[in-house]
């Protein structure tokens, strides 16, 4: 009989614990992509893929039908997320991979759902 009560309690205090330690955004993730995934998930599909390198980097060469949010300016960059819609797929770039992180970990806190982020960047896209 003890023991029942024993098991009890510990469910109660793991439910507890699982529950108040989650993400508090519900069913929100960041997940790092790779070129085939990105290929396969968003060229040519009608999805929210966006480039956060500079307008100059942009200018350069960008990723099929992306647009420009640059993430150096992160006041304009958090104006134009919100013409975004958060319940759909974003997926993001760079040059390698770091602003791409830093872009995806502000948009998961303004309550994107799903962000994928292309880690290997454009450096990745335009090799062979």
């Amino acid at each position: 009989m003890m023991l029942g009560k024993v098991k009890l309690f510990v469910f109660c205090i793991t439910m507890l614990l699982q529950f108040s330690c989650g993400d508090p955004k519900g069913d929100s993730f960041s997940e790092k992509i790779d070129k085939a995934t990105l290929q396969q998930m968003a060229i040519g599909q009608d999805v929210q893929l966006i480039d956060v390198r500079t307008p100059m980097e942009y200018k350069l060469g960008y990723i099929g039908d992306a647009i420009n949010f640059d993430i150096n300016n992160q006041e304009q960059f958090l104006e134009q997320i919100t013409l975004l819609d958060k319940e759909k797929p974003v997926y993001l770039y760079c040059k390698m991979g770091g602003r791409s992180n830093r872009a995806a970990e502000l948009m998961k806190d303004k309550g994107f759902k799903k962000i994928y982020d292309y880690s290997g960047g454009y450096q990745d896209w335009i090799s062979e």
